[in-house]
């Protein structure tokens, strides 16, 4: 199985579509650092329009590698999933198209196996783009901007809050938050190959993938109470942004920040929880439906 997957992903370093993901990844990081590097301020001016006459801040400290890398997850990893899916949608539905998967199937290997090989392959690649966008987003912005105390704007309710994170208990929450999204980007990439067993070419699982990605995320941001209460709590969109947990620190009783604290590690882990069956259902049917298929080209 070892010598599978090292082909798997031999064959995914040979596809074009691999590097369009690392290199659109470079180019958004990239844009936001030169804007931010050029005229940061007036986004800062902007975020604190209704504060700033009660609140004096240092913008050229605020503006650092820790908060830049912040700005640029919240924005970059709403996209992110488009680009596994060009790798994931592509599993068996590729093979299928060149008409290479029966011959795969001769060899002696099931077809679970070969499912799962597929599908840590795709879990491969996803860490390494989120390692890639690790080096680029985090630690370039830090070389850039240089470290210190990062701010974190929150809308909490009808109100906007501040929340301020010292230079020293930053690093690790950057860490866990990585080890989330990697989580959170392969529940895309099992779905992906749950479609990709029903298609004979990698356009539709890749297409459909996007769409439902697209349609839960708007579902999961509409605020109407009966689907807020009977529907989102169902769909993984909803948890897909559950890294910013890992950034709201906890407050003491006396309205300072606990450094090392989380504010709420129990939706944080309850949203891993979600994540994880989702990923396990995905797998389960994709594996269950694979086993069934009758494999025709």
């Amino acid at each position: 199985m070892w010598n599978l997957l090292q082909i798997e992903l031999f064959k995914i370093s040979k596809r074009p579509r691999t590097y369009i993901a690392f290199a659109a990844i470079a180019a958004i990081v990239l844009i936001f650092q030169f804007a931010f590097k050029a005229d940061g301020e007036s986004y800062m001016n902007l975020m604190m329009q209704n504060i700033q006459d009660n609140f004096e801040l240092d913008k050229s400290k605020a503006i650092n590698g820790y908060f830049m890398c912040y700005i640029i997850l919240n924005t970059l990893l709403i996209q992110v999933p488009i680009l596994v899916t060009l790798i994931a949608g592509d599993a068996i539905s590729g093979e299928a198209n060149m008409g290479t998967l029966r011959l795969l199937l001769t060899k002696p290997i099931s077809r679970t196996q070969l499912l799962l090989v597929k599908f840590f392959a795709s879990f491969i690649f996803t860490v390494v783009l989120l390692i890639w966008m690790a080096m680029i987003a985090l630690f370039l912005s830090m070389a850039i901007f240089g470290v210190d105390d990062m701010l974190i704007f929150r809308a909490k309710g009808e109100e906007s809050q501040i929340l301020q994170i010292t230079k020293d208990d930053i690093l690790w929450r950057y860490f866990a938050a990585f080890g989330y999204a990697a989580i959170a980007l392969t529940v895309i990439a099992a779905l992906s190959i749950l479609l990709s067993v029903f298609a004979e070419n990698s356009i539709g699982p890749i297409v459909a993938t996007v769409c439902i990605v697209i349609f839960f995320t708007i579902v999961s941001n509409l605020n109407v109470p009966i689907i807020d209460k009977n529907v989102k709590p169902f769909l993984f969109t909803s948890y897909l942004v559950g890294w910013k947990g890992f950034f709201y620190i906890g407050i003491s009783d006396d309205g300072q920040p606990i450094k090392g604290s989380i504010e709420n590690w129990g939706a944080i882990r309850n949203s891993l929880s979600i994540l994880l069956a989702h990923i396990a259902l995905f797998l389960g049917i994709a594996i269950v439906s694979f086993r069934k298929k009758d494999i025709l080209s």
